[in-house]
């Protein structure tokens, strides 16, 4: 009998980075749809424009590193990072500004540290964040979402991009040339005087129990995050923990509907962009924490992050900036969180000794 050897791994599975990377880009096409519905086709735009830039900049930095440029772009890391700001940034926003934070992500937010697994922080958000605090204007210049021609009609947008398409594109028409329209967190967060119950009344903003739109992009999100949940592609772990935390935060300091309330958990959780950071952004197996534990409290330090930047920082949303603090901890909570290896005593602690 002929003895036959094999080099490992023997076993072999179908949990290839390409194929996480495809289903998280599947996940996204709910929120995709109804944020089309919403804001016109802008988000198309941005996506498609994104992708393309994602992929010529990162082709251009693996040349230059001498590295096989199509084995590293079918992983399809590039896609997911595009994607995910095309989803976070204004729709119609100027070409410019998509270009400087798709090609800030993939340089400085994957390449510069050796590329996918070597990155300390998310891409996409290092990406959102040099932008938002760069040009505050063209990233608060949200278009006029799809209902609103009941309480304010001949509204439309030009950001500055396809300026004539966005005629066609946006889901209103006007004649107005220049405008910006706050959100629901902006009206919480510059509220002075009105109670909860009279500004929800008064303001556009406002849907059914969160801000008017994105209450139902938020449920798209969760759906398809629940989806990756089902198929495994990431744990609970880290969006249970942030929208655990979310929910308490907002529960110890809500003051009901008086003028000085910050918001329902209801509110907080379907407002922005929290369902797409709980399921999309903080499920990033790199810049995250890797153990169940770790991920649990990773996730309920953004939670905790979001509401208190939310509540008394300078932004109304905050997902960006609090996913970019937890990263800075993940690797101190990975140290504390490691857990107990099978026959010792004792978790290794970085070069310790084990008992």
């Amino acid at each position: 009998m002929a003895l036959v050897r094999m080099t490992s791994p023997h076993a072999k599975g179908n949990n290839h980075t390409q194929t996480i990377m495809l289903w998280v880009l599947g996940a996204t096409l709910p929120g995709i749809a109804v944020l089309t519905w919403f804001y016109g086709f802008g988000t198309l735009i941005n996506i498609v424009y994104a992708s393309v830039v994602a992929l010529l900049v990162e082709s251009l930095i693996l040349a230059i590193r001498k590295r096989p440029i199509g084995f590293y772009l079918r992983d399809g890391s590039a896609l997911v990072t595009a994607w995910l700001l095309a989803l976070a940034l204004p729709p119609y926003a100027p070409w410019w500004l998509t270009l400087i934070a798709v090609s800030f992500a993939i340089v400085f937010g994957k390449q510069l540290y050796g590329g996918l697994g070597q990155n300390p922080f998310n891409p996409a958000m290092l990406g959102y964040v040099v932008v938002l605090i760069s040009f505050p204007v063209e990233m608060t210049s949200w278009p006029a979402w799809r209902g609103i021609e009941a309480v304010m009609p001949d509204v439309h947008a030009t950001l500055g991009l396809l300026d004539g398409l966005s005629r066609i594109f946006l889901p209103v028409s006007s004649e107005i040339d220049g405008w910006t329209l706050a959100t629901a967190l902006d009206a919480v967060k510059t509220n002075n005087s009105l109670t909860m119950t009279e500004l929800q009344a008064a303001n556009p903003a406002f849907g059914q129990f969160a801000g008017y739109g994105w209450e139902w992009v938020n449920v798209a999100y969760l759906l398809g995050g629940l989806v990756l949940l089902y198929k495994r592609i990431y744990s609970w772990h880290a969006p249970v923990g942030m929208l655990a935390a979310l929910v308490v935060m907002s529960l110890l300091f809500w003051n009901g509907s008086g003028s000085d309330s910050n918001g329902s958990p209801l509110f907080h959780l379907f407002s922005g962009a929290a369902m797409l950071g709980a399921f999309f952004i903080i499920t990033d197996p790199v810049s995250g924490a890797t153990s169940k534990q770790g991920r649990l409290i990773f996730g309920a330090g953004v939670g905790i992050m979001v509401y208190v930047i939310r509540a008394w920082g300078g932004y109304p949303d905050a997902v960006a900036f609090a996913v970019l603090l937890m990263n800075l901890a993940a690797p101190t909570i990975d140290y504390y969180s490691t857990p107990r290896t099978y026959g010792h005593r004792k978790a290794k602690r970085g070069m310790g000794k084990v008992d």
